[in-house]
């Protein structure tokens, strides 16, 4: 079926869209359904509630499928709703179900239809095996009512309840009889070597009437469901009865009936704008997350303010001692009375930036490839800003499907021509003419490696049959967008970056370059490097966890609020670790500060790439190899962006250092 993609530009509709209220703040661009009995339906209250299905997912395996490929239940009038990009991407698909019902009207075992499996038919063996590799690796539904998901709520440790937006296919008992994942909560799982197919549920939707409040008809504020194994007669149904079993081994025919029943429920205490509050607080770690956060917050805060006031002190002493004695005035003076100037002579030997004035803006080597990292650090660091602040206003919460995603995306797009005028005003500073190659790389060079794992990753999913492999359309629209839209803003960005001068710096460069001493162990670039990348990286580890929660572990991300201060601190934390490491070189008389500023705070990347791989070894269960080389493959395109992000902080904010510090004080 061809899939109509509907690349949604969310980030700028929904600054002018729906607003529910000014006190009930919930999601400018989505507004309130209302539903009414059958007999009450008009225009503005409908009595249809359509339930629909979305991709299955698991967390021991990265490989999402499409719902129909579990042979379940299917609508025989199937739509699809047009999806925006960022679902594609993320490997959303979305269909109606044959989940049919009502407004009002409660349903008692209702039949959807009968699968029947034939133990000698192999089309049925290959459909009932696939369904019970679901059931061994946990696959959970995921199913949609007036775009809110359809949760499963149970009770956890500490007698607190987790409200789950998905719901397993199944479970197993392992052959030494222990029961897997969901299995655990019936005591009639129990025999051996066997699977438990949940083939009904008991939904219950909640709705707040609005006769109390002037307004017509109900809205939904809460749905959720409970799956059950029942092994009931299939002719006249009564969901009663013991479990669905489906054995490991297929030695007889096989048949699953599928039922549901639906009952409503009124609770004017609960408000349409805070409908999805019950999920998102039960969310697990919630209470941790925000005591950890405040801590690091605390943390951070307190380093950073150390660190500046160092600087600042250092820095003022250094200046006033430089500057006591001019250096011309000296002349007049005999070598024992210049002996008198004690602070300008202590000033020399204790801090030495002042000597290598004349080669600190020597132009870095390969300087063609540090402005164009510094180009694509510019827009993604103005991409993630961007985003992260749409994301505060409340423009791309879970509820808004896909708009993070589509918004990021575009983001990037529209932002070729900062990334170009960068790259080429640095490039030009550094003292280089190749503009062509400049351009051609700042354009290419690091969304072609990222486009390049992607497109490898998508042909292992597309070999694996995975739902989250792009359709072949969707990849062209990438390629149009990046080759029709981002690549001429570049270029217009470099027009006019080489059309201006190169940065005036304030000091002169000598023709021969002054020899560096020997250098201690900490001031040695790959000890410095290693070290400046452990304070950013430690203000972010703890957002870092729920973040891959929220990827790997199928969990709703939710708290923009605080990933925001994260990025504002993390922005701070990167500048002041490596404007002082730059300090210390430059102290020690090494002028090779410019790819060493950028490596500084881009290391956080590295330490980024070994948390992933922690988090891989100790809290995923993934297996297989198809899933193993995915995690690590968008795991290697976050690391990237993240290095190009982290380290054009760091580079732009020693620039500014450097700048000012040999700009105040007197040179020859």
């Amino acid at each position: 079926m061809k899939r109509r993609i509907h690349i949604s530009f969310v980030c700028f509709y929904s600054l002018v869209s729906y607003f529910h209220s000014c006190t009930a703040f919930y999601l400018p661009g989505l507004a309130p359904v209302s539903f009414c009995d059958e007999s009450s339906a008009g225009e503005d209250c409908q009595s249809e509630i359509e339930l629909f299905v979305n991709r299955l997912d698991s967390v021991e395996s990265v490989l999402p499928y499409e719902y129909d490929v579990f042979d379940f239940c299917q609508d025989t009038k199937e739509r699809r709703p047009s999806e925006n990009l960022g679902q594609v991407l993320f490997g959303e698909r979305i269909e109606s179900s044959p989940y049919k019902f009502k407004f009002n009207e409660d349903i008692k075992c209702k039949k959807v239809c009968t699968k029947t499996y034939k133990k000698d038919a192999r089309q049925d063996m290959a459909k009932l095996d696939f369904l019970k590799m679901g059931m061994q690796l946990n696959y959970q539904h995921h199913w949609i009512i007036d775009n809110m998901p359809v949760t499963w709520c149970y009770d956890v440790e500490d007698g607190q309840k987790y409200c789950n937006p998905g719901f397993p296919i199944g479970c197993l008992v392992t052959m030494d009889g222990r029961a897997k994942d969901a299995c655990v909560i019936n005591s009639e799982f129990n025999k051996k070597n066997t699977f438990y197919v949940f083939n009904h549920v008991d939904i219950k939707i909640t709705y707040h009437s609005g006769a109390a409040e002037g307004w017509r008809g109900a809205r939904l504020v809460a749905a959720t469901l409970e799956p059950k194994s029942i092994n009931t007669d299939q002719t006249n149904p009564t969901c009663e009865g013991p479990p669905m079993e489906v054995p490991v081994d297929f030695d007889n025919d096989v048949s699953i009936l599928y039922t549901y029943s639906v009952t409503f429920s009124e609770d004017n205490s609960i408000k349409w704008a805070s409908r999805w509050d019950y999920i998102l607080v039960s969310m697990p770690h919630t209470n941790i997350q925000w005591f950890s956060i405040m801590n690091s917050l605390v943390i951070v805060l307190f380093l950073s303010g150390m660190v500046a006031m160092i600087m600042l002190r250092t820095l003022h002493k250094d200046i006033a001692r430089y500057n006591q004695v001019d250096q011309a005035d000296l002349i007049k003076f005999s070598s024992d009375e210049r002996k008198s100037f004690l602070p300008y002579e202590d000033a020399q030997e204790e801090s030495g930036w002042k000597q290598v004035h004349g080669d600190v803006f020597r132009p870095p080597r390969k300087g063609m490839l540090l402005s164009v990292f510094l180009g694509q650090g510019t827009q993604i660091f103005i991409m993630t800003f961007i985003t992260l602040f749409l994301a505060c206003l409340g423009f791309l919460s879970p509820a808004n499907r896909g708009a993070l995603m589509t918004c990021a995306v575009v983001l990037w797009v529209l932002l070729g021509t900062p990334a170009g005028y960068v790259s080429a005003r640095l490039y030009k500073t550094f003292g280089g003419e190749k503009w062509k190659t400049n351009v051609l790389l700042t354009a290419l060079l690091c969304p072609g490696i990222v486009f390049a794992d992607f497109f490898l990753m998508n042909l292992i999913l597309w070999v694996e049959g995975s739902s989250a492999a792009i359709p072949f359309g969707t990849l062209v629209a990438i390629l149009a967008l990046w080759f029709g839209i981002s690549v001429p803003l570049t270029f217009v960005g470099a027009y006019f970056g080489f059309k201006k001068a190169a940065i005036e710096q304030p000091v002169r460069t000598n023709q021969i370059p002054r020899q560096i001493p020997e250098q201690s162990f900490f001031t040695k670039p790959i000890p410095g490097i290693v070290m400046g990348g452990i304070l950013p990286f430690g203000c972010i580890f703890i957002q870092l966890f729920f973040i891959l929660n929220s990827i790997w572990s199928h969990q709703m991300y939710y708290m923009f609020g605080f990933l925001f201060l994260v990025f504002i601190i993390l922005v701070i934390t990167c500048s002041e670790a490596t404007i002082l490491l730059c300090y210390f070189h430059l102290c020690a008389e090494d002028y090779h500060w410019w790819w060493r500023s950028f490596l500084t705070s881009g290391f956080t990347a590295v330490y980024l790439f070994i948390y992933g791989v922690h988090y891989f070894f100790s809290k995923l269960q993934i297996v297989g190899a198809a899933s193993t080389i995915l995690y690590f493959g968008y795991t290697m395109i976050m690391v990237l962006i993240f290095f190009l992000f982290t380290g054009t902080i760091g580079f732009f904010a020693c620039f500014w250092f450097v700048n000012k510090i040999y700009s105040v004080v007197k040179v020859d």
